[in-house]
């Protein structure tokens, strides 16, 4: 599916000032994933061919990971960390798992707006890529413009046609703390307290769910990622075709902040033992053959942007302008957004 990438990564890695001693001290990188994607299998077995660096991957949800890092303590293997939510690289942050790293290719290659804070020493995690938080509606019961921004899926006139997942989910934690620093506080929590008044439903199930239910009736608008969709439109299955085809996709506040992106990032662990290969491995996900692979493997957007991507879904959903809010930022958010969440009853 990829080209080998073994020349290109052969004068990256020498750009990136990565002597062969280094890559060679130990030709291992334990790598503690959160990404439960298959199609990332491909990305691996590229690097190791490229590098002759074999990977070790324990593979476990963001939370399991961020325990089993907090039990193992100094004596962790982990050098590498993948996670894919903003509020669990910076819950990681603070809880001290992580270790700054000082990349000029990262640095360079990955926005600033979509990396950890830099205190002087480099940042502790990057984004490798985004996906959009945007509406879905049912295009015989509603009108796109009356869901064209966040705000509107509180206001009275779409009373009774929300379905979402549990507001506690990171990509749901993750808008809200977003919203929460575009709104402020106040005006925030009486957006969720409007939302909790509109659904249809309690929340339940994932992003597919909430889609499959726009699509059946059920409720007439969700929230969803963008990949999650992507995956549907490129589905060969008839009921998937079937779901596509009945509903509408909204990138919503394009007049005002931006629509919500949020990022499956990764990280260098507090105790690394194989620093280099870690280095490298990280560097190589900012490479033009890593971020195709995001895009065209797990249906999300290249954060390069000098990288140019081929997606059939992600073309047909069209360019949008996203929001430019720190992710750190919206990460920090999480503690009072799961209060205010608690306060009005959003489950």
């Amino acid at each position: 599916m990829l080209r080998r990438f073994a020349a290109p990564l052969t004068v990256f890695a020498l750009a990136a000032g990565l002597h062969a001693s280094a890559v060679a001290q130990e030709k291992v990188l334990n790598l503690y994933s959160a990404r439960h994607y298959q199609t990332d299998e491909a990305l691996y077995g590229n690097f190791e061919k490229a590098t002759g660096i074999k990977i070790n991957r324990v593979d476990a949800d963001d939370a399991g990971i961020l325990a089993r890092l907090k039990s193992e303590g100094t004596a962790s293997p982990a050098d590498v960390i993948l996670l894919v939510d903003a509020a669990r690289l910076w819950r990681a942050e603070q809880d001290g798992l992580f270790q700054p790293l000082k990349s000029k290719v990262l640095e360079e290659r990955i926005p600033a707006h979509l990396r950890g804070e830099d205190k002087g020493q480099g940042s502790q995690w990057f984004g490798f890529s985004t996906r959009a938080r945007v509406i879905v509606y049912n295009k015989a019961g509603v009108k796109k413009e009356d869901v064209d921004t966040y705000e509107e899926l509180a206001d009275p006139k779409n009373k009774g046609k929300v379905c979402t997942r549990s507001g506690s989910h990171p990509y749901n934690l993750s808008l809200f703390g977003s919203l929460m620093e575009h709104l402020g506080p106040e005006k925030a929590e009486a957006w969720a307290k409007g939302v909790v008044e509109n659904m249809a439903r309690e929340p339940k199930g994932g992003d597919t769910d909430q889609i499959k239910a726009v699509a059946s009736g059920e409720c007439r608008i969700a929230l969803t990622n963008t990949y999650y969709l992507a995956r549907m439109m490129r589905s060969n299955k008839p009921e998937d075709r079937q779901v596509v085809e009945k509903v509408g996709v909204v990138f919503p506040n394009q007049q005002s902040g931006g629509t919500h992106v949020n990022v499956a990032g990764g990280a260098l662990a507090k105790n690394a033992k194989n620093r280099e290969n870690a280095q490298l491995f990280l560097e190589y996900l900012s490479t033009a053959e890593a971020q195709n692979y995001f895009a065209n493997g797990n249906n999300e957007y290249a954060v390069v942007k000098s990288v140019k991507i081929s997606n059939p879904a992600l073309d047909a959903l069209g360019p949008f302008k996203a929001e430019l809010i720190p992710i750190s930022v919206v990460g920090a958010n999480q503690g009072k957004v799961q209060q205010m969440l608690d306060r009005v009853g959003y489950k």
